[in-house]
């Protein structure tokens, strides 16, 4: 066996390359991170080849003193740590002070600077070049206050290194990435990008609504949800995508920790479970979002391209982000403009600017005794207006003047006034009138109905436009929610039927009916066997009462049938109550009033995660008067 000998200081480097180095994205981001822990504010990069022929970035930050220029080139050597203590409490991006040696022992590297303590500027800058490793003597140079790094011919001398780069189209777009990543986290701050002597991306200083316009686009903007919660010393702040706008792929998913991106396990889990209820199955969620907590709460030395975190209470941290962005979804009412756009425009409004039009469907309006007001489901006052909910009760009080003004009478013969019509057994109720969160004038979020196409789709007017609205994607919501309270509140109230529903079913269907009665009772069901080979379904839960009973008596016992009542009344509680709901909503081609289709339009206004079903497709979308008059090309 060879003796053991100490590796050169140049050879370690390249070792070290292979890990923090991996590609030209990887340099490219240690470059801008030191540029961005210097106080940079403009950065500019230049690439050729994707990055592999040169990777080049000039910054005004404090830049580098002479005496210092050839030591950020040694391994380990860095300004922004003395001890252990300053280990524990990393508030840099860049650390370990291997960045810029591993680079420099597998590229030619020149580095120029030009440095200023706030007294002053130098007299003119330095420059000094390494060439894989071997390092030359520094010399004056031209350039303005700040530095410029040139990476040239990234692992050229080490082909088995160089052959796993890929096409320079592919290189570019991961180096791109990279610097949409630090773009987000870093919006006060400009980015220009050249690849090839071409301008491929300029990001101006901005807020974080508009730099997410730039890399993520204005149609994620516009339908956001914003978000800014506290706990303590955790604070969870930025933009999550509409549920709508699901994507294909993870490729939307910017998560930052202390303005760091990172991919963390228990971050990714949380934020996919917060999504669970309102996402469509096979898309994936999209977001900007920046988590903020001590330093010394997050360990950010796990991984050498430190895209990785542990945190002290990762438990705490996913409950807090688990109930955050919950909170934020949830208020995702139907008809509602998204926060910080100009509903009329669609521009993005300044950061920290409050839509007028963007307020909670729980804010209050109109006259006293014609205000909606907010309920907490867990409070001891909800609890007792909660057990009202399911009686046959009066539709809205709508204002039938102002109904009247906008259509003209459009009710249909023998409908009574909307305004003291009684509220239809389809959409239950509370038991006083539900009064609706309006804008100025008057007029709900979602308008009202005017008619119903094709037995599917209700159309309303609105002052802006024209809403239309998936009646049974928007019911099933509508009755899913409440399902969800009434098992919360224990409250599930049974609808016992006058003549018992019998139907065949097999002798593993007799035994879960048995063995898990209880369960079933939970749930608002009444089963019993009939005979050996035979079940009755004898009630059902009050707000499913025009559902088929046998039909919906037969998918809950298959549910249990196939992962056991315990993990039915537990993990897959709300797909068993999706289920539920997607039996007791309005089918499609069932002929509704204009009242039922009102009551159903306030019923989504009221309802968290209204603006999507249980599968996560959308229940609406509006048309303004303004895309209505440019499909007709009004006013060209």
């Amino acid at each position: 066996m060879p003796r053991i000998q100490v590796l050169s200081d140049t050879l370690v480097n390249q070792i070290a390359a292979g890990e923090v180095v991996e590609r030209p994205a990887n340099a490219l981001k240690e470059l801008l991170e030191n540029s961005i822990d210097a106080g940079a504010q403009t950065l500019n990069i230049e690439l050729a080849a994707g990055g592999s022929k040169l990777i080049k970035v000039i910054d005004d930050g404090s830049g580098i003193q002479k005496d210092d220029l050839a030591l950020a080139l040694h391994r380990h050597a860095t300004s922004k740590i003395r001890d252990f203590d300053d280990l524990q409490r990393v508030g840099t991006l860049g650390f370990r002070g291997e960045g810029l040696a591993s680079i420099a022992s597998v590229s030619r590297l020149v580095l120029t600077s030009r440095y200023d303590d706030g007294d002053g500027a130098s007299d003119h800058a330095w420059r000094v070049e390494a060439d894989h490793g071997r390092l030359a003597e520094a010399e004056p140079a031209a350039l303005a206050v700040g530095t410029s790094i040139e990476v040239h011919d990234l692992y050229y001398q080490l082909p088995a290194r160089r052959k796993f780069l890929k096409s320079d189209s592919t290189e570019f777009a991961h180096c791109a990435e990279m610097v949409n990543r630090l773009a987000l986290a870093n919006p006060d701050k400009q980015f220009t990008l050249l690849h090839n002597g071409r301008a491929s991306m300029r990001l101006m200083r901005g807020d974080v609504h508009k730099r997410c316009a730039a890399v993520l686009g204005d149609e994620f903007v516009q339908s956001a949800v914003a978000i800014d919660e506290r706990a303590g010393p955790l604070r969870l702040w930025g933009l999550a995508g509409s549920p709508t706008l699901g994507k294909s792929s993870r490729d939307a998913q910017y998560f930052f920790v202390n303005g760091r991106f990172v991919r963390d396990k228990v971050i990714q889990h949380a934020l996919r479970e917060a999504y669970r209820d309102v996402l469509h199955h096979d898309r994936h969620s999209a977001y900007c979002l920046f988590l903020e907590l001590e330093p010394e709460g997050v360990d950010v030395n796990v991984h050498p391209t430190k895209i990785e975190v542990r945190f002290r209470e990762s438990g705490a941290i996913y409950r807090f982000l688990l109930t955050s962005l919950t909170r934020a979804l949830s208020a995702t009412k139907a008809g509602a403009a998204p926060a910080g756009v100009d509903p009329e425009t669609g521009e993005v409004l300044a950061v920290g600017a409050v839509n007028p039009l963007a307020q909670p469907a729980t804010a209050a309006y109109g006259a006293a005794g014609n205000g909606y007001q907010a309920q907490s489901h867990g409070s001891a006052a909800a609890r007792g207006a909660y057990t009202q909910q399911y009686m046959p009760l009066p539709v809205a009080n709508e204002p039938l003047a102002l109904y009247d003004r906008m259509f003209g009478d459009l009710r249909r013969d023998g409908d009574a006034p909307a305004a003291t019509l009684e509220r239809p057994a389809m959409v239950a109720g509370t038991a006083a009138a539900v009064p609706f969160p309006a804008d100025r004038d008057g007029i709900p979020p979602l308008g009202f109905a005017i008619a119903q196409l094709h037995g599917v789709y209700v159309l309303a007017q609105t002052a802006e436009g024209l809403i239309v609205v998936d009646m049974h994607a928007a019911h099933e919501r509508v009755v899913y929610e409440k399902l969800k309270t009434a098992l919360d509140l224990n409250q599930m109230p049974m609808q016992p039927l006058l003549i018992p529903h019998v139907f065949a079913a097999d002798r593993l269907d007799v035994a879960t009916v048995e063995d898990h009665g209880d369960a079933l009772r939970q749930i608002g069901f009444d089963l019993s066997a009939a005979s050996p080979t035979q079940l009755a379904v004898r009630a059902v839960p009050l707000l499913l009462k025009d559902a088929d009973a046998i039909e919906l008596a037969k998918s809950v016992l298959k549910d249990i049938r196939e992962v056991g009542a315990s993990q039915v009344m537990t993990g897959r509680r709300n797909e068993l109550l999706a289920t539920m709901a997607c039996h007791g909503a309005v089918r499609a081609n069932r002929a509704l009033t204009i009242t039922e289709m009102n009551a159903l339009l306030r019923e989504m206004e009221v309802t968290e995660r209204s603006g999507q079903c249980n599968h996560g497709r959308p229940t609406w979308f509006r048309l303004t008067m303004k895309e209505l008059d440019g499909l007709f090309m009004r006013g060209q």
